[in-house]
């Protein structure tokens, strides 16, 4: 029987790597791309991959191609980053960066590995956000405007290539234990450190993060939601996976009731 094959972007860690392990030890061949990819190990063919660098995702390429050259049955793009700051005060080459790193980067992944997926009449699985569905809320619009641009990307690819036989599916994770979470608390630290205006605002809902994250979800969970996006024979459109429930609440709010609550919770004082 032929070995299944599928290239991960952010193989490196969290999700990415959660989801990598999962595949090898199920038999399938994985193409593990990071900047800092995991170590060789059975089923598992590192790749240095740069998602911001077109050069650098041509050259991974092909070597995929060079190791399966039938085409690829998957291209998973977890590849990302994420920032938070006041819109009014982000730097603009922040802003570039994680536009380059997640919207970008998605689209220049699948687009160079579209060929070998093609050729395999393979399927193709994008990472949002359950921001990316969710109302975007204050300090978190730069990921939020990148995770919702990966939905507008995935729906529109989905409707594009449905005409050829492969299948697009968004996965939209809640919160889970990644090192980028972990992370959490000092990246508000960096954007409190940063703030002129609002320094205050971005103390409370740091916290307010910090405590979320004590909640955060064991990756095998994403891990498998993955598998069953890349082997169904029907696979979904879009899997919302553990969402906060909170922050799904807010969602659902009317505008003129949320944007109330959302001042006098965390307004001066």
């Amino acid at each position: 029987m032929t070995t299944k094959t599928v290239l991960i972007t952010g193989a490196g860690g969290g999700l990415g790597a959660a989801t990598t392990t999962l595949f090898a030890r199920r038999g399938w061949l994985v193409f593990a791309a990071d900047l800092r990819p995991p170590e060789v190990a059975p089923n598992i063919l590192p790749l240095v991959l740069d998602v911001t660098d077109s050069a650098s995702v041509t050259e991974a390429l092909s070597t995929v191609e060079a190791h399966a050259p039938d085409g690829l049955d998957a291209v998973v793009t977890f590849a990302g980053m994420m920032f938070v700051g006041p819109l009014v005060e982000v730097d603009e080459d922040e802003m570039r960066k994680i536009f380059e790193v997640n919207v970008l980067g998605t689209y220049r992944v699948i687009k160079a590995a579209f060929g070998l997926v093609l050729r395999r009449r393979g399927r193709v699985i994008t990472i949002s956000s359950e921001t990316g569905w969710q109302k975007a809320l204050m300090l978190n619009g730069p990921y939020a405007m990148t995770k919702h641009a990966v939905e507008a990307y995935s729906a529109a690819l989905r409707r594009e290539l449905m005409f050829l036989g492969i299948p697009v599916s968004t996965v939209q994770p809640g919160p889970f234990r990644t090192n980028m979470v972990d992370g959490i608390r000092a990246t508000f630290d960096r954007a409190r450190d940063n703030s002129t205006h609002f320094v205050e605002l971005v103390g409370k809902v740091g916290a307010m993060a910090v405590r979320e994250q004590r909640h955060a979800h064991d990756p095998a969970v994403l891990a498998e939601t993955v598998w069953r996006a890349a082997n169904s024979a029907r696979p979904r459109r879009r899997y919302s996976v553990r969402p906060d429930s909170r922050r799904t609440l807010m969602h659902r709010l009317p505008d003129a009731v949320l944007d109330p609550v959302l001042r006098k919770l965390l307004g001066p004082g």
